[in-house]
Parts: C-alpha cells; structure tokens; sequence
C-alpha cells in the first residue's frame, strides 16, 4: 500500500487572502466553498492542491519546504515580472548570464518559492526536442473549440474543405480520433498488435466510421462539447500514462506523447478543413505546430512557417520550391 499527497499545506496569516494571491499564480481560482475570513481556503490545479490554514503564529525562519514554478506559456524571467506585479517579492537572483539560474520570491507573507525556466527555455539551452505534452492537447482543442463556435448553426452541413465529409461529419471524426487515441492507453496492458475492439460503423455510404456520434438535437453546441470531452480523455491519458507505456497503432507502436502528437495534429488539420467550410479563419500557434512537426515529422523543412509546413507535410498546401505532398504518414513510434 501507498500514499498519495492530498494537499500542500501553508500556514499563514489569512488564508482566504493568501489563497487568492496563489490562485492568480497558478491560473485557478479559490474554492467556492470558502469565504473571506474562513480559517482554511484550498487552491485546487490539475497537478496540484493548496490548502491554507490561518494560524496565529507568525512566519518566524526560512521554509524547510518550497515550491518550484515552472511557467507555461512564457519565460521565466516573465513570469518573475508577472509575479511582482500580483505582489511576490524578488528575495535571491540566481538567474545567470547564460539563460539558466532561477529567481528566489516570496508571496505576500513571506514564504519562499522559486521561479524555474519554462520546458522551451530548458530545450533551448539543451540543444533538445520541446515534448509534446498534455497541455498541448487540452490547448488545441479549446482553440479549436474557441474558433468553431463562432460558426452560424445553419452551416454545419457545408462540406469541410476538400474533404468529402460535411463539417458536422469532420467534427464526429475528429471527436472519434481523439477517442480512439485516448482508449489505446486505458487499458492496464495496452495493445501492441492491434486497436482497442470498439464498433466503428458509418452513418452513411461515404462517411466516417465512428464510434462516437453527437445527438443532431444538441445542435452545434452538443457537437463541439463532444470534442471538448473526447479532447479532455485524450488530455487525461496522456497526463496520467507512464512514458515507457507502448501501444498500436496503424503505422506502428507509439507511447503517450506520440498519441498526444497526433490528436493535436487532428485537431489543427481538421479544425482547417471544417474553418474552410464554415469560413472561418484558422492559424494556430507557431509553437504548438513546431512541437508536432519535430514529433510526428522529424524531417520536415525547419526554415518556413510552421503551420504552413504542418499544411504541407499533410497534403494540404504547396510549400515553395517542393513537391506537393500527396501521400503522408507520421512518426508515431518514439523518439
């Protein structure tokens, strides 16, 4: 038997107040269960949980346990600067001329963190490949998602780009890819030689065979929830499997961030097709194609746009001075 961590726990002198302050760090909010004034306030993320306590004595020495951030979507010594502005202080300034170091702060009451590099400045100064992640995944799909929505619900039966689906089709499919590679990692022993024995059937000659199919009375905003929930399994997986985990799939064995790499690249490919014919306009972050196409595509051109390469090595655009693309398949296995 083991143990887990249920929460980190502060003391401190107000522990609604303090809360706050940590739920702006970390992107989250204080429990709707407190209340300015309560004597406990829980910060709850998906990869942690603080729970403050007010307690009457005073911080009195240096913490013997400290947290360690490492800021997602921006560099460290951004994230230091965002930090001041909420009310942290600069205690220690380890940061070194060459990009590596860290910055020593403390929240409003003086208990001590640390503010690290971001996994882009690690792979930077490393020479390494950025991994795909589980937040890259849940990212996709809510731009994905953000964009879609804004379509009229009379469009949805215009046909999605160049493909032979309508856009309600496109989104089925997509929610159903980002499924399928979400149960490939469920079970206690993966697969290795073949997909997890789900029905996949076509609700017409000519259009995807799904598992997963949205309820036409929800409308355009069941629909889109489906991918949002097929998107979040997907995210879950990824999260929670081990890295060494193998698992089938048609051009091979991959392991979770290859699974991951290809949801996402679903997504931005066919959130284009279904944004051609909803028109919609559709272009996803720089960065989130780069990590696929050096995942998926490790030999793709890295001196062009990269969703423009992400189109092509697809076989939905030209690139300039290159053959058009008219058979492709990705990297899944690991590298």
């Amino acid at each position: 038997m083991t143990s887990l961590v249920q929460h980190v726990t502060i003391d401190c002198a107000d522990a609604y107040e303090l809360a706050g302050f940590w739920a702006e760090v970390l992107g989250s909010s204080v429990s709707d269960d407190d209340e300015p004034g309560d004597p406990e306030a829980l910060v709850e993320t998906p990869r942690a949980a603080l729970l403050f306590v007010t307690v009457p004595e005073p911080k009195r020495t240096k913490n013997r346990v400290h947290l360690d951030l490492r800021p997602d979507d921006r560099s460290r010594d951004a994230e230091v600067e965002r930090l001041l502005a909420l009310g942290a202080t600069l205690v220690a300034d380890h940061r070194k001329p060459n990009g590596r170091g860290w910055a020593t702060m403390a929240d409003p009451e003086g208990n001590e963190f640390c503010v690290e590099c971001s996994a882009a400045e690690r792979a930077a100064l490393s020479g390494t490949r950025m991994p795909v992640s589980a937040d890259d995944v849940a990212r996709a799909v809510h731009l994905a998602v953000d964009v879609l929505k804004e379509s009229p619900a009379d469009n949805w039966h215009a046909p999605a780009g160049s493909l032979e689906w309508s856009c309600w089709e496109t989104v089925e499919h997509l929610s159903d890819d980002l499924f399928a590679y979400a149960v490939q990692l469920g079970p206690r022993k993966p697969p290795t030689g073949t997909e997890v024995p789900y029905r996949w059937a076509a609700e017409r000659e000519g259009g995807p065979a799904n598992s997963i199919f949205a309820d036409p009375a929800a409308g355009s905003a069941g629909l889109l929830q489906t991918l949002e929930a097929s998107g979040a399994l997907l995210t879950a997986m990824v999260r929670t499997t081990p890295a060494d985990v193998r698992s089938h799939h048609v051009f091979g064995l991959s392991d979770p961030e290859g699974f991951a790499a290809m949801g996402i690249v679903e997504t931005l490919v066919h959130t284009h097709d279904i944004a051609e014919g909803l028109s919609l306009s559709w272009a996803p972050p720089a960065d989130l194609c780069d990590r696929v196409l050096a995942r998926l595509f490790p030999g793709a051109p890295d001196d062009e746009d990269r969703w423009a390469v992400l189109l092509w090595s697809t076989g939905r655009a030209e690139l300039p001075g290159r053959d058009r693309v008219t058979s492709w398949k990705w990297h899944g296995a690991p590298l």
